[in-house]
Parts: C-alpha cells; structure tokens; sequence
C-alpha cells in the first residue's frame, strides 16, 4: 500500500535578481498515515516552505510529491484546492481567521466550499465548537476571542471538513503557556484518533510531543528519527474514518455557494460601507443622468407634439406664391374658393377651408384695438384644433348667408373687454365699419412660429370677402388630411391636383407634419447627444468600480489566502469578487432611477407646466447597464484575486 505522503528529489527555488535562492534541496521524506510528525529546524531553515508544498499551498520547483499514490505536480489549481477541502486541515500560527464572520461562520467556511447543506454543517460546526469547550462563544467575532479561542476556532475549521491531516504551522507559537498546551493536548487527542498531525516548530519540547521528528537545516533534512514517546506507542494507529457531513448534488451546491458568496458580499460592502458609497456614488450619477436624460428628452418631445397638435393635426396649408418671400404672393389670385370646393371632393381629405385674412381696427365703446382678421370656413376650428372657452363657432350657414358672426381670442377680449363687468359672449363689436357680434372665445393657443400677443378675431370667409376686402382670392386654404393617409403622399396629390387646375405651380404648401418630425428629429439628436454625456459619466463610473475593487482586492489578499487555503476553488474567488462588483453597481443603479424618479417630482412640485416623461424601457436598460457595468469593470479584479497563488496571499497576513 503506497504511503500517504511520499517525496522524492523535491526541490524549491525561488528567483533572486538575475539568479534564483534554493530554500529545499532534493528532499526525500515519508510520512505514514497516523503518524504524529514534527518538522524542526531554525528560523530560515525551509521548514515553513516544506509545509506549504506538503499542504498544496506551493508548487515544487522539481521533484516528485505524491498523496496515497496520486502524483500532485499534474494537478491543476481547482484540483489541489479539492486537496486541500478534502483531505487537509490548517492550523496557522496567526489562526487566519476572517474578521467580519462569527466563530461559527468561520467554522463553516470548508464545507461551503464541500457543498454541504446549510443545516447540516451549522449543526457539525456546533458540535466541533462544543467539543472544544467553544460552545458559548459561537457568535462571538475573532475580535472578541482570546488567542487560545481563536486557535481553537481555526482547529475546529481544519477538522469541519473530516481532514485525515492535520497541518499545524507554529500552532503555539503566538498563545501563552496554559493556551498552548491546551491546544497541543487537543493534536495530541486528534493524533489518538487515527488523523496524521504534522507539526512545524523550533521548540524542540513541542517536537518531543510528535512520535518522530524530522531534522531540516539550510534546505536539507539532516536527521529523521523517532522518539521514546513514538518508540512506546508503537506503529502508527490505523485512520479512523472521519465523520463528514454528506455533500449536495452539485447544482445545489452549487446554488449554495451562490448565496455565501452573495452573503458574503453584503458583508464586506457593510464593513467598508463609506468605500462601498463612494463607489457607487458615480454609477449613481451615471444612472440618474442617464434616466433623466432620457425622461427629457421624450417630455420635450411630447410638450413639442402637443404644441404641434394645437395647429391642427394632419394639415396642410396651401399658400398663394412660391414662398413665404415671393414678393409677387399678393398680386396672385389664382386661390380661390373653387379650389377648396374642388379639394373637398378628393378622397385623401378630411376637410377644407378657405382662409382670407386682413389687418382692421376693432372697437368697442370707447376702447380700439388693431386686430388680424381671418375670414375662414366652419371647418376650419376642427383642421387647426382650435378649442372653445365660451360660447360656439360659427357653421356652415353662417358662411353661406355671409354672417356677421365672430369669434375672438383671449388677447382681444384682454384690449376690448379687460374691465367689462358683463358677459362678453352676445356683445357686438365694430370690425372697421362693419358691426359683428360676439358668439365665442377661443382658448389660448399657439401660432406656428411661438406665441402671438396681437389680438386676432375669426368671421366666416364669405363675409369677409364681401364686407371688408372687396375680393374673390383667397390667403391660402387649409386641407386637413384623411386620418388613414400619410401627410407627404397628400401633399404630392394636391400639388399635382393644383397645379393641373392653375396651368402651373403658383403656390407652395406648408406641411405641419414635416415640422413636427423636424423638431422631434432634433429634440431627439439633442437627447441621444446629452445621453451620451451622461453615458460618459456612467464609464468613469464604472472605472470607479474598477479601481476600487482593486483596492479591495489588494487590501483582502489574506482573506483570498485563508479561502483558498480551506479550499475554496478559483471560480468561487471569483464569483464572490465579481458577485460584490455587481451588487455595487446594481444597487447604484437603482438608487440612481430613485433619485431620477425624484428630480421628476420635483419638477412637478415646482409647480412647472413641464413634465418628465420615464419609459420602463429606459429604467429597465438602466438596470442592465449598471449590472454589466459590475460585471465588466469587476471581472479584471475578480480574476486577478482568483489568481493569486495561496502561499503568496497567505504570506500577506
């Protein structure tokens, strides 16, 4: 039957400037199983590093190392840290025990690792605490344990798993007299047991402890002997099987380790909670920036398209000239009402009117006022969207008995009507020499080039024509477009329709639609190009993450050292790294979206006509971003802390 510990030729080097320091030099050494060994030798001598290689915390320069028969140098790092979970148990001369956990967190930590369900190592855990004498200290912190209960923890750790060897690394070297017998009664006890104790020390009375000590001087074993203690109790007791708590299936186990190590993140964020803060604070802003941005962006555009619809949706507007600058428009009279009649009569339109206008004083007592005045037809309050606040418009047989019907604005009941005490609805108004009486009052609204303080009064077109102009020719007609047919198409249709009737193009048309997309198209462009600001921001946020997660990683090297050292695998640092990265900026993401929502209700406390408009695609994208964020920005430093060699991190300590 192969040994349980067989080295040959080993040999660890270790790079010194341009050459290298040789610390082993060729060792040959055999341990039995249940052997009780102590590894003697001065301070500098190798036995330190002898440990480590036998413990898989270091690899051989050279040389061969085998357990039970199984070669150890063809092993990868997840395959030695099941080495290490399984079959070996540490117990440091510091304890190493992570600072942030109970004493029995810190028991449990092996069998998270073991896949053990939560139940059953809680209740292992408890009973190797209890077994110690430590049953009364299972919630207490390291910082709240005397040195004596710290190293009694770090021995109930190395067993929670079933170890077969106990690897004890100057276990007395930092306890007083009574604490350090103690604990070398309780090797003593788990030697009687059947478990194989290795014991490095300088202190030749604890080596005369161990059944057989092993000599090391500069690198080299120079003496291998057994003791008068080892020659009484004879031949090495055969193992007793360990009791160990059952394994999970892997995917459970797997879940298991999920949630520690998302425990386990919560923890560390809560320790260093003014870091965790900081480094949230720019996913935060980057968030925030980004949903407000974009709330603005879509508010802006629906004030814009609102502001748009006030004209009348799905308009166009035929004027007479070939622009609003023709010099000529005036002396052209080819638009007239047959062209609107005609235009009725296609099946792209929803309705027509004609619009003559002219500029005329209004008066009403003593009180004048120069006014626009539009002569339009009964449709053409429904083509523009014009809204009512007294009285009603004025109909169709108003415009064919050429009544002296008006409706009014608000800035003309404002210059006529400011200190009239009676209702203005019914009075009668002298529009240049023609006497009109009122029968309604528009709502306020906007022009299509912003807002208009002049007053501006409505008669229907035919009066106007013949009472106050004198002239058959039209200003423009107004053609709202069937609802089931696009904007751009009906212009195409009327402009040849016109064109035909006139014998050629002496008109042009204003399309309300090509103005709505116009300023949607910018106010879009200004959003995506502000949401690109605010998207800067969220990078830099996430350098942030990325910069203070390698602080972090850097300042708990020991604690990677101690996981690894009880077997914790590379995904596992891994994952818990990455797992706390993304929980930073998850949790930014959403404190961001809070203080988003809130600057929107703000704006509505402020009292402000303006309105953010939030997508649940924006939050939900949001979200997304900040979760990648941590992931992307934290993989560096998560894969650069499950790397690290376990000796090296544990050195750190």
């Amino acid at each position: 039957m192969a040994p349980l510990i067989e080295l040959r030729k080993l040999r660890r080097e270790f790079p010194s400037g341009e050459g290298s320091i040789t610390v082993l030099k060729d060792i040959d050494l055999t341990i039995e199983a249940g052997e009780m060994v102590a590894i003697v030798g001065a301070s500098g001598s190798g036995k330190s590093t002898l440990m480590n290689l036998l413990g898989c915390l270091d690899r051989p320069t050279s040389g061969s190392y085998r357990i039970s028969g199984r070669e150890t140098s063809s092993l990868g790092p997840d395959e030695q840290a099941a080495l290490r979970r399984e079959h070996f148990g540490f117990i440091f001369q510091r304890y190493n025990l992570l600072s942030e956990l109970t004493a029995l967190a810190n028991v449990e930590i092996p069998a998270i690792y073991a896949g053990v369900a939560p139940r059953e190592r809680a209740a292992r855990a408890l009973s190797l605490l209890g077994r110690l004498g430590m049953a009364d200290r299972t919630e207490h912190r390291p910082g709240q344990l005397s040195g004596g209960q710290q190293q009694r923890v770090s021995i109930a750790r190395a067993l929670m798993n079933g170890a077969n060897v106990i690897l004890a690394d100057e276990p007395t070297g930092a306890l007083d007299r009574h604490s350090g017998e103690e604990v070398l009664r309780i090797l003593d006890e788990l030697n009687a047991e059947g478990r194989t104790v290795i014991i490095v020390t300088h202190d030749m009375s604890i080596a005369a402890r161990a059944s057989r000590i092993v000599e090391i001087s500069d690198g080299e074993i120079v003496a291998d002997h057994r003791t008068e203690r080892g020659e009484a109790r004879g031949p090495a007791k055969a193992p007793a099987a360990a009791p160990v708590p059952a394994r999970r299936r892997p995917l459970r186990a797997f879940v298991d380790r999920l949630r520690e190590a998302f425990g386990m993140a919560l923890i560390a964020m809560r320790t260093h909670g003014l870091r965790t803060f900081l480094t949230m604070l720019g996913i935060v802003i980057g968030i925030a920036s980004v949903v407000s941005v974009v709330a603005l962006g879509q508010g802006s555009q629906q004030q814009i398209l609102k502001n748009i619809s006030s004209l009348g949706t799905n308009t166009l507007e035929i004027f007479a000239g070939r622009t609003f600058g023709d010099m000529r428009s005036a002396k052209i009279t080819t638009l007239v009402v047959a062209d609107a009649t005609e235009l009725a009569k296609q099946p792209y339109v929803a309705a027509v009117t004609p619009t003559v206008s002219t500029q005329s004083t209004l008066r009403f007592g003593s009180l004048e006022a120069s006014a626009m005045v539009s002569g339009v037809g009964e449709a053409y309050f429904s083509a523009r969207g014009t809204k009512l606040a007294e009285g009603r418009f004025f109909d169709g047989d108003s415009v064919r008995s050429r009544a002296q019907d008006i409706v009014i604005d608000q800035n003309t009941r404002k210059s006529l009507f400011a200190d009239f005490g009676g209702k203005v609805v019914g009075e009668v108004i002298m529009v240049g020499s023609v006497p009109c009486r009122i029968i309604g009052i528009t709502q306020a609204q906007q022009s299509g080039f912003g807002s208009s303080q002049n007053p501006q009064v409505y008669l229907p077109y035919t009066t106007v024509q013949t009472r106050l102009i004198g002239s058959q020719s039209l200003r423009s007609i107004t053609v709202r477009v069937a609802d089931a047919v696009d904007t751009s198409l009906a212009e195409q249709m009327v402009t040849t329709f016109l064109s035909q009737r006139h014998g050629a193009k002496d008109f042009f048309i204003l399309n309300t639609d090509d103005i709505r997309q116009t300023i949607t198209s910018t106010t879009q462009t200004m959003t995506l190009l502000v949401a690109a600001i605010a998207v800067i921001s969220l990078v830099v946020g996430g350098i942030g993450v990325m910069n203070i997660m390698l602080v972090s990683v850097s300042e708990r090297v020991a604690e990677i050292g101690v996981r690894m050292a009880v077997g914790a695998r590379q995904g596992d640092i891994l994952q818990q790294f990455l797992i706390e990265a993304t929980l930073v900026c998850l949790i930014g993401g959403i404190v961001g979206i809070g203080l988003a929502l809130a600057i929107g209700v703000g704006f509505s406390l402020s009292g402000s006509s303006f309105t953010l408009v939030y997508s649940t695609a924006s939050i939900v994208v949001a979200c997304l971003c900040s979760t990648l964020i941590g992931i992307a920005f934290g993989y560096l430093p998560a894969r650069n802390a499950s790397e690290l060699d376990p000796v090296v991190a544990l050195s750190t300590n």
